[in-house]
């Protein structure tokens, strides 16, 4: 059951944060934390990501609210790159931070906005080159 839920978790992990950076952190994996790898491949992404019931979108939504709140910047900013592939849009993250500034507040809020600005202006300078 652990290996299923390992490869659907994988499975997902690519389609939400896509091919290249999974395949960059499965290079960086150590002796010192495959199996913590391992575990989050499983759980967060084979169980809870993986399960019925809530869309990509929604999910990507709550995770960016939560990291948000809780400060965790450097996820915030991949999961903000991870709505590409998730369906959530710049207006779904603006409400779901705006969600954060009134039950986290505003602080959290401030420095996810931040944060969210930074990923769009990296976006708009990558589409500038192209």
């Amino acid at each position: 059951m652990a290996d299923q839920r390992y490869e659907d978790g994988m499975k997902v992990r690519r389609e939400v944060l896509g091919d290249r950076h999974v395949g960059r952190a499965e290079e960086r994996k150590s002796d010192l934390d495959r199996e913590f790898q391992a575990f989050i491949t499983e759980t967060a992404w084979g169980s809870v990501w993986a399960r019925p019931g809530i869309a990509r979108r929604e999910r990507s939504m709550i995770t960016i609210a939560l990291l948000a709140a809780l400060g965790h910047k450097e996820e915030l900013a991949m999961h903000i790159r991870a709505t590409r592939n998730t369906g959530a849009t710049r207006e779904d993250v603006k409400a779901a931070l705006m969600h954060v500034a009134i039950y986290a507040g505003v602080p959290a809020a401030n420095a996810a906005f931040d944060v969210a600005r930074k990923v769009y202006e990296e976006d708009e300078t990558q589409e500038a080159a192209r």
